[in-house]
């Protein structure tokens, strides 16, 4: 076994890696770029390197700096993780040569899986199932139009050589053919350097399913559990899961095999994934699901693999590369329970899920154990750089079945909480919550069959009510938290309990309102006012009157709205606040609190300002009053208080006599309007 190991990769997949290879006890080493030099893969290695600037082309994809480093370091091993150099021949090949053991496959079998047309070819050799279409050599408009109308339509053009969407279009019609062949020729040239083109049959509505297969270097090869990822937006993975649902038996081991057979048609080592199509129109379920491609490499979604099979993949990487045999046979692999996986991102989905880019200066965690698992490289106030992927993390989780593994799902999506950039946990939360999803109904068109519904675009119904329950909240929290500023502020002056340094609403012998303008997630300016009676305010929102109290315990919020108590996660940055509802998270800006004189109660003004003691009273009931004229008098905090009429009128009772306590808020007397008043 290795001694030394070194990581050509970055963030979640170099974390998860150095993980293994710490219980292993393999001494790590890291590798940097400007971007990434306080980042948490390069705090968590033994050793860390600087590769060079912080775009790929200048760190990560500097194949021969990466192989110097690595003999400078003494490391016996490479392991390339996913993207970057994963799948470079050259690069696989150069390690090969210098003598250090590239933790993958064979140069060759990465060259044979690299060219989409070159391995279909492969695999009709091996048996392995294909979709009817033609992936030859053969590039002229004549031979292309020829196969592009005897495969039949719909069909689907894509480059032979790429991913990621690029080079592909599906066409409806012979009329289509030609202008679709020369659009994607253009787009795979410049994205792959390389225009060849393969043509297949277009399955509409097709579900993902792909095989973990493995082997080592005695020839042995197995499969593990498969996966279903058909919830995908422009043909990148959104959700996985494992095992696949609703599959048979037979299909599940026919899949298998033919994985297997895939791998061994090219001499394959290490970990890797054959992708099918599984045709969810077909008749006949021995006759429906087709080869589309071979990762080679260890494949993002790998740990629900892990989790359903109870086995660390890595650590199988690391034996195979060294030499060892599997750990496991084909008859000794066992699935236990269900497994999903989601790619938490910094994007906004509402708004064609553009990358986001920032600080993240908030983030809380779902606690892990047994049933939930973070991978993730990214750490509170960590900068998401828009040089790479903005993955932040990956969460999985597990139960005994596929329910009880979606409401685990669900629960940890909403114990997620993150502020400072867009992301996409609310979209997760709606596929995850999604009956649909939850009946297993779907294929890799479903996000774009239930597109509103799942980015959660429009604000009207249901959405405008959680709104301006949020709208509550951050009233309340921004009160709460100028509250507790003012506390801070009094306990440092030279009179910490002098009323004037308080946000209570407190006016001498009256009543005060606070008025809000707060910014929300909408760029819309909402304007707030409330009433204060002791530690409760009074708002009226969209004609629902609204009780509100509560306290700020750190970064939670303890609200009371109208008997309804709650604890709210918030987090605050500068005058920047978001609140972590159950129905999602809320953004607000604090724009301007003012607290004026309440003129709209004229009974308030007979209340106790506050907690104290009535000293004397200055009239007597029957007499007559003007407005101004005081009434009684009150103590607190040391200060007298006059208690004025507010209107011309005659005294009808006092309920409090002099040297009895009441409450802030308290109506201390009734005072009856004259007729003209």
């Amino acid at each position: 076994m290795f001694t030394k190991l070194l990581i050509a990769n970055r963030g979640e997949i170099a974390c998860r890696i150095i993980k293994t290879a710490q219980v292993m006890g393999i001494k790590t080493v890291a590798l940097y770029s400007d971007a990434d030099k306080d980042a948490r893969h390069v705090a968590m290695a033994d050793e860390s390197f600087y590769l060079g600037g912080s775009a790929p082309s200048e760190s990560y994809l500097k194949g021969e700096l990466i192989l110097e480093i690595a003999k400078r370091s003494g490391a016996q091993a490479i392991h390339p993780g996913y993207g970057f150099l994963s799948e470079n021949a050259d690069f696989a090949r150069q390690c090969e040569q210098a003598g250090i053991a590239f933790v993958g496959p064979s140069a060759d079998a990465i060259d044979a899986m690299g060219s989409k047309s070159a391995a279909k070819i492969i695999m009709e050799k091996a048996n392995v199932p294909l979709v009817p279409g033609y992936h030859g050599d053969d590039q002229s408009d004549e031979v292309l139009l020829k196969a592009s109308k005897e495969i039949g339509f719909p069909q689907l053009i894509k480059a032979a050589y790429g991913g990621g969407g690029k080079g592909m279009r599906i066409v409806e019609s012979e009329a289509e053919a030609l202008d679709a062949i020369n659009s994607a020729r253009r787009e795979a040239a410049s994205s792959f350097g390389n225009d060849k083109l393969l043509i297949e049959r277009y399955l509409r509505q097709p579900r993902h399913v792909e095989v973990q297969v493995f082997a080592d270097t005695q020839g042995n090869c197995i499969y593990l559990s498969d996966r279903d990822c058909s919830i995908q937006r422009r043909h990148q993975k959104v959700v996985e899961e494992a095992p696949a649902p609703g599959l048979s038996d037979s299909l599940r081991r026919a899949m298998g095999e033919a994985a297997v057979a895939a791998a061994k048609a090219i001499d394959y080592v290490g970990a890797g994934t054959v992708e099918f199509l599984l045709d969810t129109h077909a008749s006949d379920e021995t006759d429906c699901f087709y080869f589309m491609e071979m990762n080679t490499r260890l494949q993002v979604e790998h740990p629900v693999t892990e989790m359903v099979t109870g086995q660390d993949l890595v650590k199988w990487q690391l034996m195979v590369a060294s030499g060892s045999e599997l750990p496991l046979r084909q008859e000794d692999v066992r699935i236990h329970g269900h497994s999903f996986e989601v790619r938490i991102y910094a994007e906004d989905p509402q708004n064609e899920f553009l990358p986001a880019s920032g600080k993240l200066n908030f983030l809380r965690e779902p606690e892990q154990n047994r049933y939930v698992r973070i991978d993730s490289g990214i750490r509170e106030n960590d900068v998401i750089s828009n040089f790479y992927d903005p993955m932040i993390a990956k969460l999985i989780v597990w139960d005994e079945s596929r329910p009880r593994a979606l409401q685990r799902l669900v629960h940890a999506l909403e114990s997620y909480q993150i502020s400072g950039l867009k992301h996409n946990i609310e979209f997760l939360a709606n596929i995850a919550e999604h009956q649909a999803f939850a009946q297993a109904d779907f294929s890799t068109d479903f996000i774009e069959r239930y597109g509103d519904t799942l980015i959660g675009a429009n604000l009207d119904g249901d959405n405008s009510s959680e709104q301006n329950g949020a709208l509550a909240f951050a009233a309340l929290y921004h009160l709460c938290a100028q509250k507790e500023q003012a506390k801070l502020t009094a306990t440092n002056s030279h009179d910490p309990y002098s009323p004037w340094g308080q946000v209570s609403g407190f006016r001498l012998n009256r009543s005060g309102v606070h008025q809000l303008s707060l910014l929300d997630d909408q760029h819309e300016i909402q304007h707030l006012t409330l009433s204060q009676v002791g530690d409760c305010y009074y708002l009226s929102l969209n004609e629902q009157q609204l009780t509100l109290s509560g306290e700020l315990k750190q970064d939670l919020l303890h609200a009371e709205i109208n008997g309804h108590k709650s604890k709210i996660p918030v987090s605050r940055e500068g005058d920047d606040f978001t609140l972590f509802l159950p129905s999602g998270s809320y953004h607000f800006r604090a724009l301007q609190t003012e607290v004026v004189e309440d003129q709209a109660s004229s009974e308030d003004k007979l209340k106790a300002p506050m907690n104290g003691t009535i000293v004397t009273h200055l009239v007597e009931v029957g007499d007559e009053v003007e407005a101004g004229q005081g009434l009684m008098v009150m103590e607190a905090m040391k200060m007298e208080y006059t208690i004025e009429a507010p209107f011309d009128g005659k005294v009808a009772a006092f309920f409090f006599q002099p040297g009895e306590l009441v409450s802030d808020g308290a109506l201390l007397l009734d005072v009856t309007p004259n007729e003209d008043a």
